[in-house]
């Protein structure tokens, strides 16, 4: 770990530091004063201002970008600890049927909730405004300090088996167990020396809300083309609105955001068979590179990582952010554990029980996922050949589409 630099004026005690105020930090904030209103936690970002209520518009520039597709494991978790309940009902679209097909052949799989006599197969849901509900949460809990300010450095864990948070105001927070919540490029990863295998996908995803001609009808669309998956995603408010995920090769995504709006609209259409009529309108884009990253260890002595910082997948089954809340789910289970125990919630028998519990299930999606980008991207005539009567005989087999149905649900 960084060693500390910074003068230090003054001193406060935590339980738990978290640093990184995105969804996976603020809900392990939220379920650990939950299930243990006695932990003293600190949410340590300049990002972790309540702010303003999000836009609640219909117009097509008024919805968040970054959108998720969230589980029914993850709806569950966020009602638990009292943060799905200040959801705008309007703000969450759920989704009944998903229709995923081979741009190279005709292979079809159809997915219905009523094959499970569930509700729905999951919501759609922007991201600041599940950010937002559980913030409301967090606003009515004592034991949590939101405090926004950067951090400069972790040090070493000290004799008393605390871990010395050094802020940017200089002042230092002293915590029994410090949790990396900050994304991908995780600095508290770094700060630990907890290595990674990662590689990129050499794709690029462009995102974006589009007005379709034909409404989505409830429905997730996927088309798998030998560059990429495309993706519709159901939006609150209107039938008509989609978010996307064009998951594409670089020289394409490039491209594909030098078009001006018309141009984009139109190959986009294109690109996804008019199966919805006409792109009649397009957001603001924006497009990012994909890469797969997985943390070799998820904890040092008194730290530990989840979500994006332990691990980044590739966004073709919207998996990512679920994952993350079942990190968080487990981390906070073992932590009240630790704390019913006795135990310090840093101590190395409860972050190496979090990683047994959650590292295999994180590497065979990571792995499912490496997989379907091969599979469909496999330029052979006989891999598409075999991979077409695979999708069309899978869709006739009701059992088995219930279990890949009940597991992308997290049930």
């Amino acid at each position: 770990m960084t060693t500390a630099t910074t003068s230090r004026t003054s001193f406060q005690q935590v339980d738990v530091a978290i640093i990184g105020a995105g969804l996976v930090g603020q809900s392990l904030a939220a379920a650990l004063c939950h299930d243990d209103p006695g932990l003293r936690i600190a949410v340590l970002d300049p990002a972790c201002k309540t702010g303003v209520e999000p836009a609640s518009g219909t117009a097509i520039e008024d919805f968040d970008l970054r959108v998720s597709a969230l589980t029914a494991r993850t709806q569950s978790f966020l009602t638990r600890i009292g943060a799905w309940q200040h959801l705008p009902e309007q703000r969450a679209r759920a989704y009944h049927f998903m229709e995923v097909w081979d741009a190279e052949g005709t292979g079809r799989v159809h997915f219905d909730a009523a094959d499970l006599h569930a509700p729905c197969l999951g919501h759609i849901v922007e991201n600041r405004q599940t950010l937002w509900a559980i913030q409301q949460q967090l606003e009515q809990a004592d034991s949590v300090s939101l405090m926004p300010i950067a951090v400069n450095a972790i040090d070493n864990q000290n004799a008393d088996g605390q871990t010395p948070v050094l802020l940017a105001n200089g002042e230092t927070v002293l915590a029994k167990l410090v949790v990396g919540a900050d994304g991908a490029h995780s600095r508290v990863r770094q700060w630990a020396g907890l290595p990674t295998r990662e590689w990129d996908y050499g794709h690029h995803a462009i995102v974006a809300t589009v007005r379709t001609a034909k409404p989505l009808q409830a429905t997730a669309w996927q088309r798998f083309r030998p560059e990429g998956p495309l993706a519709f995603l159901p939006m609150p408010e209107d039938e008509h609105l989609a978010s996307i995920v064009w998951s594409t090769i670089p020289d394409e995504a490039n491209m594909l955001m030098a078009l001006d709006t018309d141009d984009f609209c139109t190959q986009l259409g294109e690109a996804f068979e008019y199966q919805l009529g006409t792109v009649l309108e397009c957001s603001a884009r924006a497009a990012f590179p994909l890469r797969q990253r997985h943390a070799k260890r998820y904890w040092t002595d008194g730290v530990v990582v989840a979500g994006d910082a332990a691990h980044t997948i590739h966004p073709l089954a919207g998996q990512g952010v679920n994952l993350g809340f079942k990190d968080v789910e487990v981390l906070a289970e073992e932590i009240l554990k630790a704390s019913q125990r006795g135990l310090s919630p840093g101590h190395a028998s409860v972050l190496a029980r979090y990683q047994r519990r959650r590292e295999a299930d994180n590497l065979t999606t990571m792995a499912a996922m490496e997989s379907f980008k091969r599979l469909f991207g496999a330029d052979s005539t006989l891999i598409r050949v075999l991979r077409n009567t695979g999708m069309r005989q899978f869709d006739r087999l009701l059992p088995i589409k219930q279990h890949a149905m009940m597991t992308a649900m997290g049930l």
